[in-house]
């Protein structure tokens, strides 16, 4: 996962400063030492780097922090401060147009994710209201056209392309008429790319750019390409001038150096990143909020959003009533809140915004086990459901071949399933929450995830 080496490097340096009654000049060489090749390592540019370090340096030095009570913290916040300003400062967004429709053109190069980013970016911003209309501007890659019909099929948007025209300018002048006709207050122009920048490519966006005006050009760029992604965001800007960048594939097995220097090199913002391959995976960018995950502070306000987005509050609330008129939930009820947890995203993923679970480094967790688990359930009699304790030996063989899982596997899950049975009793009392809440021990929750 992108950031993982370097969040790891940086919070094991917060942890050693955090226990620090005080500091003198030699812990603070050591730890910016530290946080130094931890960022060269995350494929930071060098020049940023030495920057980054020096401001913290010269702010640590300070005789506030040096005779603070809790010079760690400060040092700490001084840390997270400044990597926040690193990554943009605060959220960017899109400027949309008071005289709809905004048009939006995604640039960048062949393979940086353009096609699913523009699904992903439609979906993410007809959540917000929006209405939008994809536009196929891609008239050279073999099947690049019906690829975005793909995309626009899965997601119900539609979607505008001219088969028999080369003519990109024509095409996204054709499609703007159809958006302002259709009432479409979006356009997404999805352009072509190439394998390495070329004159050629540069020509033709710069074309579309001085004829078709659109209102945001945003960059794709591939964060597992490293350092190349910061040539390339620079090259576009210098370029054709650029208003933001999307980062994909920040999800895969990358040092995250491009989302730290980016922004710092080109002077534009991160506006989104994609975080895994479902069209829902993308979000709006926040500086603040990433640097808390990378420095192990979690993350709750992007768990609230996710769980606004994915939660229906009728049936949140309706699914409350039930179990309060019940003496204990049951398998139909585990199911339902099951489905709403998978729809905020991937397990994994999520406990990392908690802050804290970031230091529980022996948690696996393996998101296939919901679906397991899904299957186990889906397996039952609706008799079942309502009532485990019906599940003798038999009917567990009988669910176990059924489910495509092991007698196992079913035994480990039930007894899983009554503790949870068994703190859902507790939480009904209030009284009980208090002390539940000073009871639970990370040690705890390493055996209950593994």
């Amino acid at each position: 996962m992108t950031f993982e080496g370097l969040s790891a490097k940086l919070q094991e340096v917060t942890r050693k400063l955090r226990g620090k009654a005080r500091i003198t000049e030699s812990d603070l060489k050591e730890m910016l030492r530290e946080v130094k090749l931890a960022l060269l390592e995350a494929d930071v540019n060098y020049a940023i780097v030495k920057e980054f370090i020096n401001t913290i340096q010269e702010k640590a030095l300070g005789q506030d922090v040096l005779k603070s009570l809790t010079p760690g913290q400060q040092v700490i916040k001084i840390v997270k401060d400044e990597l926040v300003e690193l990554l943009g400062g605060t959220e960017s967004k899109i400027n949309f147009t008071p005289n709809p429709p905004t048009v939006i053109m995604l640039v960048g190069l062949q393979g940086s994710g353009k096609t699913t980013t523009a699904g992903k970016l439609a979906n993410l911003l007809r959540k917000q209201g929006k209405k939008p209309l994809l536009v196929a501007c891609d008239v050279y890659r073999p099947a690049a056209i019906k690829q975005l019909q793909v995309v626009g099929g899965q997601l119900n948007i539609p979607v505008y392309a001219n088969e028999t025209s080369k003519d990109v300018v024509k095409i996204a002048r054709q499609a703007i008429d159809v958006a302002i006709s259709k009432l479409n207050d979006v356009v997404i122009l999805d352009t072509a790319g190439r394998l390495h920048i070329d004159e050629d490519l540069m020509n033709e966006l710069k074309n579309v750019k001085a004829n078709v005006k659109p209102h945001e050009i945003l960059l794709v760029v591939d964060s597992m390409t490293g350092q190349d992604a910061v040539n390339v965001a620079k090259a576009f800007n210098e370029a054709l001038g650029i208003d933001g960048i999307v980062l994909t594939k920040l999800d895969g097995d990358t040092r995250g150096g491009a989302a730290l220097s980016v922004k710092k090199i080109t002077g534009r913002p991160i506006k989104f990143v994609a975080t895994g391959e479902k069209l829902s995976d993308i979000e709006v960018f926040h500086p603040e909020r990433m640097a808390s995950r990378i420095l192990g502070m979690g993350d709750v306000l992007s768990i609230i959003e996710k769980a606004e987005e994915a939660i229906n509050l009728e049936d949140a609330e309706k699914l409350e009533k039930q179990l309060k008129k019940k003496k204990d939930l049951d398998l139909d009820d585990y199911l339902t809140q099951l489905k709403q947890i998978k729809k905020m995203g991937s397990f994994s993923s999520l406990l990392k915004m908690i802050p804290g679970m970031s230091a529980l480094k022996d948690v696996k967790i393996d998101d296939k086990g919901f679906e397991r688990i899904e299957a186990m359930i889906s397996s039952m009699t609706k008799e079942e459901r309502k009532n485990p304790k019906l599940l003798n030996g038999n009917r567990r063989v009988r669910i176990a071949k059924g489910s495509g899982t092991t007698v196992q596997e079913i035994n480990k899950f039930m007894k899983s399933f009554e503790m949870t049975q068994k703190m859902m009793r507790q939480m009904k009392d209030s009284k009980n929450m208090k002390k539940m809440m000073k009871g639970i021990n990370p040690n705890d929750l390493k055996g209950m995830l593994k």
